[in-house]
């Protein structure tokens, strides 16, 4: 009888051991514990952190092409679409889609070669007094000048070229971009909400300001 009864500590033992194990699992973070099995994924495993990610990293090699910024939650694919073609499928350009055709600049942004377009979204063309607004609508050689400024002909500009930028535009006037991480602004004035979007001829920098070029 009393040999059986040894057996009964032996299980204790092991199911205590099973308690130890949970109590360990449950001190790893919350993205390993939540994994179904001990061994960590690829995808939470401790050595991928988040600031190496392409997608957040200002000195991403310009052959990385993910979108990068806090506005970037629903952009869409587009990078076998020309940029205004690409800016008609993104809801909070479509402001400045109606610009673009209205200057007449829909045809040559599509048929450019290479370039880089810092494209105001809806609520950047609603911070614009009302007067100041209806005076570009109905304008439009200064319509085309002020969306000009905007381009940047024959070049992608990736994000490791971000933090101390200066660049020609199509209109003729320098803008310049400056900031660190995934937080940069152009012409000091203007937050980029996502940032690195590739289209078929180029790349797109969504911004929350309408950019004004030198009278």
């Amino acid at each position: 009888m009393k040999p059986t009864r040894t057996t009964r500590p032996t299980r204790t033992t092991r199911i205590r051991g099973t308690l130890v194990a949970a109590a360990v699992a449950v001190a790893l973070p919350a993205t390993l514990a939540a994994a179904p099995t001990p061994a960590p994924s690829p995808s939470t495993s401790p050595s991928a952190s988040p600031s190496t990610s392409p997608s957040t990293s200002p000195s991403a090699s310009p052959g990385v092409t993910a979108p990068f910024g806090p506005g970037c939650a629903s952009v869409p694919d587009t990078a076998e679409e020309p940029v205004a073609a690409a800016a008609a499928r993104t809801p909070e350009l479509s402001a400045l889609v109606a610009a673009v055709r209205k200057a007449g600049l829909t045809d040559s942004l599509n048929s450019a070669t290479r370039l880089t377009v810092f494209a105001p979204t809806d609520k950047a063309f609603a911070k614009l007094p009302k007067a100041e607004l209806t005076r570009l609508l109905n304008d439009k050689a200064l319509l085309a000048k002020v969306l000009t400024y905007h381009v940047v002909d024959g070049r992608r500009i990736f994000p490791d070229q971000l933090p101390n930028g200066t660049f020609r535009t199509r209109e003729g006037g320098d803008l310049t971009t400056s900031g660190s991480g995934s937080a940069f602004t152009v012409n000091g004035t203007a937050n980029i909400l996502c940032g690195n979007i590739k289209v078929a001829n180029g790349t797109l920098y969504v911004i929350d300001t309408v950019l004004m070029p030198n009278p």
